[in-house]
C-alpha cells in the first residue's frame, strides 16, 4: 500500500481535496480526516444524524476538530495493515510525531457511546501542536453551550452531549461555548491522548484515559481479526482487502443496513447541482455490496444485510423502494440547509427524492442476491421465498413500464439496463424454482415473460449504427451500466454484448477503461469509478480476460497513485486528477472486489 507524502497540505478557499480524506468508523458512524489533521465531517452518533463536524460543506462556518503542527510540516499517512485505524506522521524541522486515530469499539462490537480517540506519540525531537475543536451548528439550528460538571466540562450541542478529554500535557488556551483551543508539545518517547466522547439523548459515560487509549489497540485488533478471517484468494489481494475494509464502514451495525456512503452533497462536478445525500440504504447498492461480501467470505455481513433488506421490504407491505433509512423507514424528502456547499457547489441536500422513483432493476438485484445465498449452501425461509416469488411476479407484470433507470434520472424512459435486469429477475426466478427454492406455481409464466423481454430488447434497444445496445429505446446514446448486464449478454447475444462493450470504451471512455456513465454526461461530471471496474468484470466473463486484466491495471494505476489512501470517492476526474462525489462510496469499492474476483475465476 502506497503512503502519502508531501509538503504542508494546502487548502483552497478553506477546502481540502475531496480525494485527500481518509475515513475512520465504528460500525455506526464514519468520520473523514484531511491530511492536515482536521476532522471535517462526522455525523454522530449515526451516519444519518445531523453532522457534529461539517466544514467539508462550509469552510467558513462549519465545525471541525483539528490537531496540527504549528510550524511547517510534511506528512506520511497510512492505515495500519488489515485495519481501519489511521496513522499520520508529521515531520517538522524540530521533530517527528505520530497521530493515531480511531473511532473505537471493543471485542463485543461497537461501544454504547461514540469514542473518537486521537493518540499523539513523539518520535523525534519536539513538535508543538495546535488543537482546535469547533462544533457544527447544523446550519444554525443549534447553539452549543458548556456546562461545568464534577467530571469536567461538557458541551451540549442540540441533543448531543460531548466531552473533550485529554492528558495533562494538553494546555487549553481558549475554552468557550463555541470553540476549544489548546496546545501540546509532543516530545520524543512521550505518548499523549485527546479523545471526544459523545452521546445523544442519554447519559454520557466517561471511561478513563487509559481505557480510551487501550480501545485504540483493541479496535485495531478487531479490524485485523475481521480482515484476516476473509477467504478471498484471488489476485489483487491487498486492493481487495482495503476495499473490503472500506465497505465494512458502511454496515450500520444496529440494524444490518448498508449505507451507499456516509456523506451528503459532495459534488460530482464543482459548482454543479449534482450533490446528493447518500447516507441511506439503497436496495441496489445493498444487494451489490452483499455480493462483494459474498466474494470475500464475509458470511455474517451477507446474512445481516440480506435479512435486514427483506424484512424492511416486508415492513413496507412488500413494496420495494429505491432507498430506506438505516432504521428501515422512509427516506425524508429533500431539504436544503443554508450551507455554502463544497467550493460553492449548491444545493446542499438532506434527504433524497429518489425514494419515490420506480427502478425496475431492483428486482433483479434482489433475486440475484438470493441466488448467491443459496448457491453458497444456505437456505431460504418460507417468508423470504414467498417475497421473492411475489417480486418476480411484480417484475413480470411491470417490465413494460418506463422507469427512472439505474441512474435515477428525471427523464422517464424504457432504459435498456432496466429491461435486461428484468430479464435477469425472471431468469433467476426460474432457476430458484427449478432448484426447489421457490414454489413452481409461476415457473412457466416466468419463462414465457423472460422470452418476451429478450425479444423486446433485441428489437428496440439495439443500434445498428453504433453496433451497441443503447441507453434506452429509440436513442443512439450509450450507457456504461450495461457493463453490469454481462449475464444477459452471455446467455442471450454474446456477439452484441461484446460489440457494446467496445462501443462503450470508445465513446464513454475515449479509448480508455475510465468510463463516464452515459453519453454527453461528461459535460457536468467526472468518470464513474464503479463503471470502470464493471467493464473489467464484463470483459472477464465475456471471455476477454487478458484485455480485462490490462484494463484493471490501468484503472488501479490511475486511481491509486493520487495521494488517496484507497478511500475511494464516487467519481474521478481524469482531466485534473481530482476526486469527486461522496466518500467512501460503496459502489466504487464493491466493483473493485467483483472485478478482481472475475479475473481470478
Amino acid at each position: 500500500m502506497k503512503n502519502e507524502s508531501y509538503s504542508h497540505p494546502q487548502r483552497i478557499e478553506g477546502y481540502a481535496g475531496l480525494g485527500d480524506y481518509a475515513a475512520i468508523g465504528d460500525g455506526r458512524s464514519v468520520a473523514l480526516i484531511a491530511p492536515d489533521g482536521a476532522i471535517d465531517w462526522w455525523c454522530a452518533p449515526n451516519m444519518d444524524s445531523p453532522p457534529l463536524f461539517d466544514r467539508i460543506l462550509d469552510a467558513a462556518a462549519g465545525g471541525y476538530f483539528q490537531i496540527e503542527p504549528v510550524e511547517e510540516y510534511r506528512i506520511q499517512r497510512r492505515y495500519r495493515d488489515n485495519s481501519n485505524v489511521l496513522e499520520t506522521q508529521f515531520e517538522t524541522a524540530s521533530g517527528r510525531v505520530l497521530l493515531t486515530e480511531s473511532l473505537n469499539s471493543n471485542y463485543a462490537g461497537r461501544l454504547p457511546w461514540c469514542e473518537l480517540a486521537r493518540r499523539i506519540e513523539g518520535l523525534e525531537g519536539e513538535v508543538e501542536l495546535r488543537v482546535t475543536f469547533v462544533p457544527g451548528t447544523a446550519a444554525c439550528t443549534r447553539a452549543p453551550w458548556i456546562q461545568d460538571t464534577e467530571q469536567g466540562q461538557v458541551m451540549h450541542i442540540g441533543d448531543l452531549m460531548a466531552m473533550l478529554r485529554s492528558t495533562e500535557d494538553v494546555s487549553v488556551t481558549c475554552y468557550d461555548d463555541h470553540a476549544i483551543e489548546g496546545t501540546l508539545i509532543a516530545r520524543e518517547g512521550v505518548r499523549s491522548l485527546i479523545a471526544l466522547l459523545v452521546s445523544e439523548k442519554e447519559p454520557l459515560a466517561i471511561p478513563s484515559l487509559e481505557k480510551i487509549d487501550g480501545h485504540i489497540d483493541i479496535s485495531d485488533h478487531v479490524w485485523r481479526l475481521w480482515a484476516e478471517s476473509l477467504t478471498y484468494e484471488g489476485i489483487y489481494p491487498e486492493h481487495v482487502k482495503r476495499s473490503a475494509l472500506a465497505l465494512k464502514f458502511l454496515l450500520y451495525s444496529p440494524t444490518g443496513a448498508l449505507a451507499a456512503a456516509p456523506t451528503t452533497s459532495l459534488p460530482e462536478g464543482i459548482g454543479g447541482e449534482k450533490n446528493y445525500d447518500y447516507r441511506y440504504a439503497w436496495t441496489r447498492d445493498a444487494c451489490l455490496i452483499i455480493r462483494a461480501f459474498s466474494v470475500i467470505g464475509a458470511l455474517e455481513e451477507c446474512k445481516a444485510a440480506f435479512s435486514w433488506l427483506t424484512n424492511t421490504i416486508l415492513r413496507h407491505d412488500g413494496k420495494v423502494r429505491a432507498c430506506y433509512t438505516l432504521q428501515g423507514g422512509v427516506v425524508p424528502a429533500e431539504s436544503y440547509p443554508p450551507l455554502s456547499g463544497y467550493k460553492n457547489s449548491l444545493p446542499v441536500r438532506i434527504g433524497n427524492n429518489a425514494r419515490d422513483q420506480q427502478q425496475l432493476s431492483m428486482y433483479g438485484d434482489l433475486l440475484a442476491t438470493a441466488m448467491l445465498f443459496v448457491r453458497a449452501g444456505h437456505i431460504l425461509d418460507l417468508t423470504t421465498a414467498r417475497l421473492l416469488a411475489s417480486l418476480a411476479n411484480t417484475c413480470a407484470d411491470t417490465w413494460k413500464q418506463a422507469d427512472s433507470g439505474i441512474w435515477e434520472l428525471h427523464d422517464i424512459q424504457h432504459y435498456t439496463h432496466s429491461k435486461m435486469a428484468s430479464w435477469v429477475t425472471l431468469d433467476v426466478a426460474v432457476y430458484l424454482a427449478e432448484e426447489g427454492h421457490l414454489e413452481k406455481t409461476w415457473l412457466e409464466r416466468w419463462g414465457r415473460e423472460k422470452a418476451r423481454i429478450e425479444a423486446w430488447i433485441e428489437t428496440h434497444c439495439w443500434s445498428e449504427e453504433k453496433q451497441a445496445y443503447t441507453f434506452f429505446a429509440g436513442t443512439d446514446k450509450l450507457d456504461a451500466s450495461l457493463c453490469m448486464a454481462w449475464h444477459y449478454g452471455r446467455h442471450c447475444n454474446p456477439a452484441r454484448m461484446k460489440s457494446t462493450l467496445n462501443a462503450i470504451v470508445s465513446e464513454l471512455g475515449h479509448g480508455t477503461p475510465m468510463l463516464y456513465r452515459y453519453s454527453e454526461v461528461e459535460k457536468e461530471e467526472s468518470t464513474f469509478v464503479a463503471c470502470s471496474f464493471w467493464l473489467v468484470e464484463a470483459l472477464a466473463y465475456m471471455g476477454e480476460k487478458a484485455r480485462a486484466k490490462e484494463c484493471m491495471d490501468t484503472i488501479l494505476d490511475t486511481l491509486c497513485d493520487k495521494g488517496n489512501v484507497e478511500t475511494f470517492n464516487e467519481m474521478f476526474d481524469v482531466r485534473t486528477g481530482e476526486w469527486r462525489g461522496n466518500v467512501p462510496q460503496g459502489l466504487s469499492h464493491l466493483a473493485l472486489i467483483t472485478a478482481a474476483d472475475a479475473l481470478s475465476r
